[in-house]
């Protein structure tokens, strides 16, 4: 299995190709809308990375503070929000230690990344997630929105949780968190390129999953908790 960590402190570029192969269904817009509202918001993304989700709703909020633990991806992410106006900053920051005054935002989103709680975790899993959501609580005005977005499986049609996820899943069930799936497929350009794109990140396993198109398809299914 690749190394995430490894990837995330220098391999920004190519994580971004791969990123921008994803959902080109164009569901996960879709889906977000029907949770929140995100005009004239002040919103918290947490896990930015390149800036995937705080791209998607720049143009649309109040302000945009977008946080991760990697500098190296912030770069990429500040490089793209710059081509989208200037009501954002970024900033490196650990999911339990957010460098934000109380009650500064009407959503607070995290894409891909909270679940890294569970998984890096070198005690306990739970109550890191617990310093985590008690963080966001903290932030959060009276009546905001907390949106996690994370994998439910890689290469698969239909959603299944991976081994590694399925108690922080049920966690975010008995804490009231609703929850949909989607499907967020990755198309790529080619054969070579679907290949390279899916193995740098997901690992050889995933291969097989790829379609016989010319325009190989990598299905993905993605599950969105809100509360």
């Amino acid at each position: 299995m690749p190394d995430h960590a490894s990837i995330y402190q220098r391999q920004s570029a190519r994580y971004q190709q791969l990123i921008d192969r994803e959902d080109y269904q164009g569901n996960l817009p879709k889906a977000l809308q029907t949770i929140a509202s995100f005009n004239g918001q002040d919103l918290v993304d947490l896990g930015a990375g390149t800036g995937r989700l705080s791209c998607l709703f720049a143009n649309r909020v109040r302000s945009l503070i977008a946080l991760d633990l990697s500098e190296h991806m912030l770069q990429t992410a500040a490089q793209q929000l710059h081509r989208l106006g200037t009501n954002w900053l970024t900033a490196a920051a650990d999911h339990r230690e957010l460098p934000l005054p109380a009650g500064c935002a009407d959503v607070v989103i995290s894409g891909w990344s909270f679940s890294y709680l569970k998984t890096w975790s070198e005690g306990s899993w739970k109550q890191a997630v617990i310093s985590g959501l008690a963080e966001i609580t903290r932030v959060l005005r009276s009546g905001g929105k907390l949106i996690l977005i994370e994998t439910l499986g890689t290469g698969r049609t239909k959603p299944r949780a991976p081994a590694e996820l399925e108690a922080y899943y049920d966690y975010l069930a008995q804490e009231g968190f609703r929850s949909l799936w989607i499907r967020t497929d990755y198309r790529f350009r080619n054969r070579q390129e679907a290949e390279e794109l899916s193995e740098f990140f997901f690992g050889r396993q995933v291969l097989g999953a790829l379609s016989e198109e010319e325009q190989p398809v990598l299905p993905e299914c993605t599950g969105i908790w809100w509360r």
